[in-house]
C-alpha cells in the first residue's frame, strides 16, 4: 500500500474527469457503466477515497481489490457499498496483459444530494456501508436484474428534464434500492449457513476464553470493534449476522451472555453479589445490579434468594 497512488475525489465530476468520462449530466449523482471507463490500466496498483457514497456492482476477472484492510477478488460480480473517507484500491493483478475492463454499474452520490431529505439520517443506519469488501452482497440473477432496473430509473430521472419532483423520484428509488439490499443481506446471511455458523463458532469460543480468563475482571467486557478486529470482520456486518441468526446485535448478545454467567455466581458460589460484579468487570455494584435487573426482572439478591 505504502507505493501505490492514493487518489482522492471531493466531487463526482472529479472523478468522471480522471475516469475519461463525460461530465456528469447531474453533479450530485451518477450512475456509472463500468465498461465506460477509460482509467489506463497501467496505474495500478492504486487507492482511492471518495467523499460521496458509492454502490457498486463489479466483476473484474484476474484483480484483487483491497477495501479497507482486506482483499478479495471480484471474478464474480459482487454488490459492495462505501459511504465517504472509505479507502478502495486496486491492490495486484495477476497480469496486466489479461485485465480486462470492468463489467457493471456505480451509481455515485454526494451528501448534498440528500440535504433535507430523510434519507440524509437514514443512510447511515444501513450499516453495510461500514462491511468489508468480503462482506460484499453476492446476489442472484433475480436479485441483480431488480437492482439494475432501479439503477436504470435513477440514469432516466436524472437525463430528463428536472422539474421539482426529479430529486424525491431519485430519493425514491434510493431508498428502495437499499430496501431490497438489506433484504438480500439478510437472504445471505441465511443461505451461507456453513460460513455465518463458522463466524458464530468462532465468536462463542473467543467469549469462552475470554469469560473464563480473568479478563473480564481486569478490562470488563470486550468492545463490540476489538471482537470484530479478533474475528477479521467489521463491526457491522457481525451485528448484522448475530441479529438474522439470533434476534440480537452484538452487544445484547454480550449483555446476555454476561447475565447466564452471573446466575451461575449466584446460584452455585457463596461470593458476595460485590465481588461476583467485580469479577464481571463492574466497576461499580450499582451498574451491575441495574443490568441485572433490567435484563431478569429480579435483583442479583432477589435471584439468589429464588434457590433457597
Amino acid at each position: 500500500m505504502n507505493n501505490q497512488k492514493l487518489l482522492r475525489f471531493s466531487t463526482i465530476t472529479e472523478y468522471h474527469r480522471a475516469a475519461g468520462l463525460p461530465k456528469p449530466a447531474h453533479p450530485l449523482i451518477s450512475v456509472v457503466h463500468m465498461d465506460d471507463i477509460t482509467m489506463p490500466i497501467a496505474e495500478i496498483p492504486f487507492s482511492l477515497i471518495f467523499d460521496f457514497y458509492s454502490i457498486s456492482l463489479k466483476k473484474v476477472q484476474h484483480t484483487k481489490f483491497k477495501y479497507g484492510q482486506q482483499a478479495g477478488d471480484f471474478d464474480e460480480g459482487v454488490l459492495f457499498f462505501m459511504a465517504p473517507g472509505q479507502l478502495f484500491g486496486i491492490d495486484s493483478v495477476a497480469d496486466k496483459a489479461e485485465v480486462k475492463r470492468p463489467e457493471g454499474w456505480m451509481i455515485l452520490i454526494h451528501p448534498d444530494f440528500l440535504w433535507n431529505t430523510p434519507l440524509a439520517k437514514t443512510i447511515k443506519q444501513y450499516e453495510f456501508f461500514n462491511y468489508s469488501v468480503y462482506e460484499a452482497l453476492y446476489l442472484s440473477d433475480k436479485e441483480e436484474s431488480i437492482l439494475i432496473a432501479i439503477a436504470q430509473n435513477i440514469e432516466q430521472e436524472y437525463h430528463a428534464n428536472i422539474d421539482r419532483f426529479s430529486q424525491n423520484v431519485i430519493i425514491a428509488q434510493l431508498e428502495l434500492l437499499l430496501t431490497y439490499s438489506e433484504r438480500f443481506y439478510q437472504r445471505q446471511f441465511i443461505t451461507r449457513k456453513i460460513a455465518s455458523h463458522e463466524l458464530l463458532t468462532r465468536l462463542e469460543d473467543y467469549l469462552s476464553n475470554y469469560f473464563n480468563s480473568d479478563a473480564l475482571a481486569k478490562q470488563g467486557l470486550p468492545s463490540v470493534t476489538h471482537i470484530a478486529e479478533t474475528l477479521n470482520i467489521s463491526p457491522g456486518y457481525l451485528s448484522g449476522l448475530l441479529k438474522s441468526l439470533t434476534g440480537q446485535n452484538t452487544q445484547q448478545h454480550l449483555h446476555n451472555k454476561l447475565i447466564e454467567l452471573a446466575k451461575e455466581k449466584l446460584s452455585t458460589t457463596n461470593l458476595s453479589v460485590s465481588k461476583i460484579a467485580y469479577e464481571l468487570g463492574f466497576e461499580h455494584l450499582q451498574s451491575f445490579s441495574k443490568l441485572f435487573k433490567t435484563k431478569t426482572s429480579l435483583s442479583p439478591m432477589e435471584f439468589r434468594h429464588s434457590f433457597n
